[in-house]
């Protein structure tokens, strides 16, 4: 029997523990976007690619006139629909196909968005990302209670934004963990062993 049964995950940062040995997800912070009985779906916020947003655009056809933004980090979402573009942005606004998930904050996959963007009209916030991580129905509770995950909702909306949006790449798996008021070296690969 699943111990984290019938729990919705939405709005909450999954940490990998030290036994994640998937390449994608070792050492990463997810935020998980929708969780419900058919699975759970989110993008890793802290996997930035060898790729600029003005690239990016450029790719899509879109000439982006905020040269602020030009050289903003696009990010490794996950392995599912790496062609894809998703938005994890702030305020939700009224896009195409935006997913709200917690407070103001909501995850975008129409061009629309970035249309808005390249006229300087998009988003206040915003982590672009490559693809999503993405779980079947059951997968993530059973991937949890086999300790590959520590999951965690911030105490409030400023810290969940913090994280996602303010604080730089490499520093956002120690933020994280103290959210959790855990010290990562600490931490066993293995749950019961200390």
């Amino acid at each position: 029997m699943c111990l984290v049964e019938n729990v919705n995950l939405s709005g909450h940062f999954l940490i990998a523990m030290p036994a994640m040995k998937d390449p994608y997800f070792a050492r990463s912070v997810t935020f998980i976007c929708e969780h419900n009985q058919d699975g759970a779906m989110g993008v890793v916020i802290n996997r930035p690619i060898d790729m600029k947003l003005d690239a990016l655009f450029e790719q899509i056809n879109l000439q982006l006139e905020n040269n602020n933004l030009a050289q903003a980090a696009v990010h490794f979402g996950g392995p599912v629909q790496i062609d894809r573009g998703f938005v994890l942005h702030q305020p939700t606004g009224s896009w195409d196909s935006t997913i709200a998930v917690h407070g103001d904050t909501a995850l975008t996959t129409s061009k629309d968005i970035l249309e808005a963007v390249a006229l300087g009209n998009g988003p206040e916030k915003m982590l672009v990302t490559l693809g999503y991580a993405g779980w079947s129905a059951g997968q993530l509770e059973d991937e949890m209670a086999q300790n590959a995950w520590l999951s965690v909702k911030p105490d409030s909306e400023q810290s969940q934004d913090k994280l996602i949006f303010d604080i730089p790449n490499e520093e956002k798996f120690s933020a994280a963990m103290a959210l959790l008021g855990i010290d990562f070296a600490a931490l066993s690969e293995q749950a019961g062993h200390a």
